[in-house]
Parts: C-alpha cells; sequence; structure tokens
C-alpha cells in the first residue's frame, strides 16, 4: 500500500511498519520538484483518513467515548440488583441465603460471558460480541422486572445480566484499550487503556446501584421500574455503539474454531501465578462485603432504611474505588511498582475493621469499612490490569482478561458463602477469617513483587 505524504520529499526508500505477528512494507511517494499540493489525502491501511491530520485525528481519539457508554450500562445492569437484596428477602419472602444467591448468581454468566466472548472477539471482531452482550443485558433486565415472584426467572436474569458484564470487562475492556493507542489515540497515556475502561464500569456499577435504590426507595413498582429504566437506557447506548469503530483489523484477527481460543497459555506466566492469582480475587471480594455484607450486619438498627443505606454504601464504596483509579500511576511509581501491595494492604485492614463493625453493628463504622474497601478495590483493580496488559500481547490481551476478570469475579461469591456460614459462624468471626486469609495474601505477593 502506498503512503503519500502531505508535504514533498526526497526520500524513497522504503518503511517497515510492524504490524501484528509480521512486517509489512510502506513505500513512499516518489519524489518531485514541484511543490503542488497533493489533492488526495493521506490514508491509512484501512481507507481511512490519517489520523494524524487535525480533525480526524481529534475524531479517533475520542472513538472510545463510543464504546463506553454500552460498557457503562453493562455495568450498571450487573449491579442495580445490589440496593434490592433487601427488599426481596422482607418483601419477597426470600430466605437470606436466597436473596445472596441471587446477588452471587449472575457470577454464573459472567464467567463464560468473560472467556467465550474474548475468544469470539478474537475472531469477529469486538463490536459485534458487544452489541450481543447488550442484548443479553436487556434480556436479563426484563427477566427480572417479570419475575419477582419467580426465583428461577430471577436466577436466569442474573445469568443474563452475568453474561452482559462479562461482555463489557473482557471485549469492553480490550475495545477501550485498543482505541486508546495508536492508530485511534496518539495523546492518551500508557495507562489509559487500563484506566478509561476500569473507571467506566466502575461508574456504571455505582450508577447502577444509586439509580436502582432511589427509584426502590421513592418510586412506583419498585420491582419492575428500575429494570425497565436500565432495559430502555441500554437500547440508547445500542444506538451509539454502532456507529463506533471496529478496533480489531481482520487480518490482526485469531483464526480457527473459537473454542481454540479458550486455552489462554499466559496463565501459566510467573507474573500472573505469582501476583494476579493470589490478588484478583479480592478485587470484587472486598466491594461484595462492603455493599452487601455491611448494610446485612447493621440491618436490625436501620428497619425501612436499609435499602436506602444499602444504596448508599454500594456508590460510595464504588465513588471511592473511581475517585482513587486515576492516581493508581503515581502509587506504582512513588512505591516502585507496588501498587497492588498497597492496595491489598488496605484491604486487610478493611476486612479486621469489617470483623469489629460486625460486633459493634455499628453503622458507622459500616460506612467507613466501606469507604475503606472502596480505595482498596479501586486501586487493586487497576493495578491488576495494568500487569495483565503489561504481559499481553494483542492478540492475547482479550483472553488473558477475561481470565483476570474471572478470578476477581469470583470473590463476588464471597457474600454468600458468609451468608451461608451464619448457623455456625457469625459474620465477626468469618470476617476476622477472613481478614487472615487476606493477609497471608498480602504476603504472597509482596514477597513475590519483592523477589521477582
Amino acid at each position: 500500500m502506498t503512503a503519500y505524504p502531505s508535504t514533498p520529499t526526497n526520500d524513497t526508500a522504503a518503511e517497515t511498519v510492524p504490524t501484528g505477528d509480521r512486517n509489512t512494507r510502506t513505500e513512499a511517494a516518489p519524489a518531485t520538484d514541484v511543490e503542488t499540493q497533493v489533492p488526495n489525502p493521506a490514508r491509512s491501511r484501512l481507507g481511512e483518513v490519517d489520523p494524524d491530520r487535525g480533525p480526524e485525528r481529534r475524531r479517533r481519539a475520542r472513538a472510545w467515548l463510543m464504546v463506553a457508554p454500552a460498557m457503562f450500562l453493562l455495568a450498571w445492569g450487573g449491579n442495580h440488583f445490589t440496593p434490592l437484596v433487601h427488599m426481596y428477602e422482607e418483601d419477597g419472602g426470600y430466605a437470606i441465603w436466597q436473596a445472596n444467591l441471587l446477588l452471587g448468581m449472575y457470577v454464573g454468566g459472567l464467567i463464560p460471558g468473560l472467556l467465550v466472548a474474548s475468544a469470539l472477539s478474537d475472531r469477529h471482531g469486538r463490536k459485534p460480541v458487544l452489541i450481543a452482550g447488550s442484548l443479553a443485558a436487556i434480556a436479563g433486565s426484563l427477566g427480572l422486572g417479570i419475575g419477582f415472584d419467580l426465583f428461577w426467572l430471577l436466577c436466569l436474569g442474573r445469568v443474563f445480566a452475568g453474561i452482559g458484564v462479562g461482555v463489557a470487562m473482557s471485549v469492553g475492556t480490550s475495545w477501550i484499550k485498543e482505541l486508546s493507542a495508536p492508530p485511534f489515540d496518539h495523546q492518551a497515556g500508557i495507562t489509559a487503556g487500563a484506566r478509561r475502561p476500569s473507571l467506566t464500569l466502575t461508574l456504571g456499577f455505582a450508577m447502577g446501584a444509586a439509580v436502582t435504590g432511589c427509584l426502590a426507595q421513592w418510586g412506583p413498582v419498585p420491582e419492575v421500574v428500575p429494570y425497565a429504566v436500565h432495559g430502555v437506557l441500554n437500547l440508547a447506548a445500542l444506538v451509539i455503539v454502532v456507529f463506533a469503530p471496529e478496533s480489531l483489523p481482520r487480518e490482526s484477527r485469531a483464526r480457527g474454531h473459537w473454542w481454540h481460543g479458550l486455552r489462554v497459555p499466559l496463565v501459566a506466566h510467573r507474573t500472573f501465578l505469582r501476583l494476579i492469582v493470589p490478588a484478583a480475587p479480592w478485587v470484587f471480594g472486598a466491594a461484595g462485603v462492603a455493599y452487601a455484607v455491611m448494610p446485612a450486619i447493621v440491618q436490625g438498627e436501620l428497619g425501612e432504611w436499609t435499602t436506602m443505606y444499602a444504596t448508599v454504601l454500594t456508590v460510595v464504596t464504588l465513588g471511592a474505588g473511581a475517585l482513587v483509579q486515576n492516581i493508581v500511576p503515581w502509587i506504582n511509581r512513588l512505591t516502585g511498582g507496588r501498587a497492588l501491595v498497597v492496595g491489598l494492604a488496605l484491604m486487610t485492614v478493611g476486612m479486621g475493621l469489617g470483623a469489629v463493625a460486625a460486633l459493634l453493628a455499628d453503622p458507622i463504622l459500616a460506612f467507613i469499612v466501606a469507604i475503606v474497601l472502596g480505595v482498596a478495590y479501586g486501586i487493586c483493580v487497576v493495578s491488576g490490569l495494568i500487569i495483565v496488559q503489561a504481559i499481553a500481547s494483542p492478540q492475547e490481551l482479550a483472553g488473558i482478561t477475561g481470565v483476570y476478570y474471572s478470578l476477581a469475579y469470583s470473590g463476588f461469591l464471597l457474600p454468600t458463602v458468609l451468608a451461608a456460614l451464619l448457623p455456625v459462624l457469625s459474620y465477626t468471626v468469618s470476617l476476622a477469617a477472613v481478614a487472615v486469609i487476606c493477609l497471608v495474601c498480602l504476603s504472597a505477593v509482596a514477597i513475590s513483587t519483592k523477589h521477582p
């Protein structure tokens, strides 16, 4: 393919440009002695206007913002159930373990959504898979909205919501990461590919809980309206994402059957095993304890305000996580690349404080615990993603991102486990045990960071 410069040049040498796992030759235009304006603008290998040109460059730099709304609403759909746990217990007549099972049920859709969606997107592109994930999330909200008295339908709706979140985390993260680098965005920092999708997800989780909690507390038909709002907004986001540019060219896509993509050799990488495996489950383990367990330990003090309190704790947890995510690169610089250790240290402190809050049944202390765990969540999710993206090639990115988030979301089952143990272990004892386990993981990661 011939690229014509916008200004005359005497350089006729061919330039070798790396693309994927092979090099392509890009020939320079022949020199000319006459200065004339080239009538046709320079074109990229995709046939688009050269991104180095002003208006086109700015448009391509903002391309990730066309994906963000869909990703935001997929996260919204994963977390808008959280403030309603108390409502399903009180008004729906579900047992505590059933309500917590519904909370964690979408992990059953999330992990397949993470792994299968990433393999499909490596072969068919990011856009069609993200659109399919959005449709699954809409179906999930439909099932939740009409299934208040049908436990099986609520479970199914949560699984479909999990599929949507899985697609957002693997495919959406990879898509925004690729749109945050050349040839799309030439100005974004090196960590923008990790910060932008992580922040989008966190804000979606927080806003979904906030809007749903408010509608449930003060709006009509709380078991239906929150899900209807999500479905309508998701349809609007679908219209936007249809026009977003595909970031994975056909020549860079994986070959063969999609199930071959379920094999992710990078999981055996030394860094992944020693840093990510012991740390990742605590990412959403912290979030789950903050906005599922903390409201449960103080609901006797709050009465009918438990739903609103759960909403506030969810927003505070995720808001604290969102605020801290942009300073994770600074924490890495300050600590010599040990932001993950800092996050796990805060996680351990938060779990210990959670045990004390359970003993005292103090809403104020539980609120503080939510802030500490939220900050720990924000640091860990970004620092872990930065490590994963650093060891992955473009062809491995979606797959290893899916594995990372699968590990991270396994921690979201922690509230269900703690609730199931209540007949034999109080929250005080079980959270103290969780703090000790977290300390062990912190020690393992700290040693591995010190002696890579």
